[in-house]
């Protein structure tokens, strides 16, 4: 996983992940390249918690909690659909499924600034 934003200055994160789950209730855990658990993400209707080493915190959401993580917030109901092929929009995000047979998927976003392109490889 990679998101770039077009902040001032810009930014950029990169991660292996792991999901699991579903829009409603599920688990996004973040990786190093080396292998080291970076942050997991759960979520569930109402509420949303992340834990890096010991220490927890809780949202009232997955995408507050995604926003706080990476300076994005990422549609993360939209993000299920991509995965299965479904090309639904998600505040602001536009995806590109043309390649997701190939195990890629590219999606941007314009509105709200900054801008940002999320790009996934997946292991399926």
């Amino acid at each position: 996983m990679s998101l770039n934003l077009a902040s001032e200055p810009p930014r950029s994160f990169f991660a292996a992940f792991e999901l699991k789950g579903n829009a409603s209730d599920g688990e996004l855990t973040l990786t190093s390249p080396l292998g080291s658990v970076l942050a997991a993400m759960r979520w569930a209707p109402g509420e949303a918690s992340l834990r890096i080493g010991q220490e927890t915190q809780m949202f009232d959401s997955m995408e507050s909690l995604t926003g706080h993580v990476t300076g994005a917030t990422l549609p993360v109901r939209a993000l299920f659909d991509w995965l299965v092929g479904v090309n639904t929009s998600g505040a602001g995000w536009r995806a590109d499924l043309s390649l997701l047979d190939q195990g890629r998927l590219v999606a941007t976003r314009t509105e709200p600034a900054p801008a940002a392109e999320l790009k996934l490889i997946l292991d399926r």
